[in-house]
């Protein structure tokens, strides 16, 4: 006994063929619709006109009347509804095929983007505003993903550098001890607890600019008046700035009377690294000015100086970890270089923010930390 597999109907593929299905279900149902009326309405009521217009019931007059009635009726009514059929098919399908063009579009660009190839764009598609606007999100979407991948691999290189120097002094000072062509001495001590230092200190930032980007860094809040907070961060780096002959200068006329509700150690730990920002990008001789007021509901903090400055770019990635607005690396040895990506985690933890602005190169910046008000 031999048996048969069901004949299974294929459905139409892609969203332009299931539309145009539709569309063609919707017009055939519309047109059964109005011939079944029409056949099922219409020789009644002219059945009853024409014996009121005086014809006998049953006459063969009546009876032809009738059946031209409808013929003419059907063989009309059916023409009408074929020809508004094909019209329709072919509205349907130059829609659909309008549709499918920039529908492909996007579907080979998001294929693209899951391969890795961030630098995938949708064209100006021009067939509606839906779409447009599906297109601007989904190019939107890419060029955001292709600066997470270009941070990604830019913050990787600087690291991988960052990292070198102290594993490579290490190692040379390992290999040296070892073939005991160096002496453990307090010149090679210090050195080697310069860069086991230097190895910890980036390991401990990395480490806490990730736990405030992912909002686990843990604040101890209390009342602290701003004018303690800018005369602290001062204090702090007055030696520093005395060193180098750099000015620094206080400004606390608008400080009077605010209160902040914060943790002191952790927004201490951002000024003290927006003024190590500024003495790094300041010559001998130039100002950097540390003040306070309040904005509406918010209390600011701002860091200004008359140094290097920055261009478009490097505002753009000035908070980005390891980033370098310049290619020469001169960054200070000290730094982990990610001061400024932890400075603005700490703010935002705050539920305020840290902004920075810059007429352009050798004109200076400023750094604004924005606090809510108690």
């Amino acid at each position: 006994m031999t048996t048969t597999r069901p004949m299974r109907l294929r459905r139409p593929r892609g969203l332009a063929g299931r539309l145009l299905a539709g569309q063609t279900l919707v017009l055939l149902a519309g047109a059964l619709t109005a011939a079944l009326v029409a056949t099922v309405v219409g020789p009644p009521l002219f059945h009853d006109h024409l014996l009121q217009a005086g014809h006998a019931e049953n006459s063969p007059e009546l009876v032809h009347i009738e059946m031209a009635y409808r013929d003419a009726s059907l063989i009309s009514v059916g023409g009408a509804l074929l020809i508004s059929l094909l019209a329709a098919t072919a509205v349907s399908w130059y829609l659909t095929r309008r549709l499918r063009r920039p529908l492909d579009q996007i579907s080979a660009a998001a294929r693209e983007l899951s391969r890795g190839h961030y630098q995938a764009r949708v064209p100006q598609v021009g067939s509606g505003t839906e779409l447009e606007t599906l297109a601007h999100a989904f190019n939107d979407m890419a060029a955001r993903l292709e600066g997470v991948e270009d941070t990604r691999r830019r913050m990787l290189s600087d690291l991988a550098h960052e990292l070198r120097t102290p594993i490579a002094t290490l190692s040379a000072y390992h290999e040296g001890l070892h073939d005991r062509i160096v002496q453990l001495g307090p010149e090679s001590l210090a050195a080697l607890t310069e860069q086991t230092d230097r190895l910890t200190r980036l390991a401990e930032d990395i480490t806490e600019v990730s736990t405030a980007e992912e909002g686990r860094l843990a604040l101890d809040l209390h009342d602290v008046p701003l004018t303690d907070l800018l005369w602290s961060a001062y204090d702090g780096m007055r030696d520093h700035y005395s060193t180098k002959g750099v000015n620094l200068q206080i400004d606390t006329d608008s400080t009077a009377a605010l209160i902040v509700t914060v943790d002191r150690r952790r927004i201490g730990q951002i000024l003290t690294n927006l003024l190590a920002n500024s003495l790094r990008h300041t010559p001998p001789g130039g100002t950097v000015t540390i003040s306070g007021g309040r904005d509406h509901h918010e209390v600011t903090i701002t860091v200004t100086d008359n140094g290097d400055g920055m261009t478009t770019e490097q505002l753009t990635h000035a908070f980005e970890r390891f980033y370098r607005g310049d290619s020469a690396r001169t960054r200070d040895r000290t730094g982990s270089g990610i001061g400024l990506t932890i400075s603005k985690a700490i703010a935002d933890a705050h539920g305020g923010s840290l902004t920075a602005q810059s007429p352009g190169p050798d004109q200076g910046s400023a750094f604004t930390v924005t606090l809510p008000a108690r």
